[in-house]
């Protein structure tokens, strides 16, 4: 069966908030703090890698943040709107 554009199976990377991968970093450190002697060394590098991947995102997203919040920052009030009526849900009473 095929995937249509957009699904996860798509083989594009997962996006995770700045929350989530601040815990994802947490429980890889405990995983690693927690590995046994004889755990392969191929495992401990790739959770090693990971959590400097993390630990490097995470330096890099105050920068991110500051500048995507004053993009997406709109106006708290705007003139009109204290006047404005409040769109009614139900359209019967406008054609009623």
């Amino acid at each position: 069966m095929r995937a249509f554009h957009g699904q996860l199976s798509d083989n594009q990377p997962i996006r995770r908030t700045l929350a989530e991968k601040q815990k994802q970093l947490r429980d890889l450190k405990e995983t690693l703090a927690s590995m046994k002697s004889h755990t392969a060394p191929a495992l401990r590098d790739s959770v090693r890698k990971r959590i400097a991947q993390l630990e490097a995102e995470l330096a890099a997203a105050p920068a991110l943040k500051s500048t995507s919040e004053n993009r997406t920052q709109r106006p708290t009030t705007r003139a009109g709107d204290a006047s404005r009526r409040p769109r009614s849900r139900i359209r019967s009473d406008l054609t009623g």
